[in-house]
């Protein structure tokens, strides 16, 4: 089945799609780790990598599913940082998209931990 979705503000695409395309090029340990478990409809569903929806940038989503997945490294744990976050997801969850967060460390020490959560919103 095909989802399409216009989830990207008409204003600030080109720039953001411009970044996220960069984003793809330069991943994180983590994000690739989780990228090699979720790529090629291996969970059943298609999840895209740094996509644009509204004015943001996600690291992973299951558009069917209306599923964020977001991989924070060590910052996200700093005040101001956790406030934009909080910001964000509040606004993703306003556009109807669930937002799960893992950090860096479970995806590589517990991918298969991390695979079950995700698996939970997919079905």
């Amino acid at each position: 089945m095909n989802y399409v979705y216009n989830t990207a503000d008409p204003v600030l695409y080109s720039m953001l799609h411009e970044w996220a395309k960069e984003n793809r090029k330069y991943q994180t340990e983590a994000e690739r780790f989780l990228w090699d478990r979720l790529r090629g409809n291996r969970l059943g569903k298609k999840f895209n990598r740094q996509h644009v929806i509204g004015q943001y940038i996600v690291d992973f989503v299951c558009l069917e599913e209306k599923l964020v997945i977001e991989v924070d490294g060590g910052y996200h744990c700093q005040p101001a940082q956790e406030l934009l976050d909080e910001k964000r997801t509040e606004r993703l969850n306003e556009m109807g998209f669930t937002v799960i967060r893992f950090d860096n460390e479970t995806i590589i020490e517990k991918i298969d931990d991390v695979i079950k959560v995700i698996c939970r919103y997919i079905f």
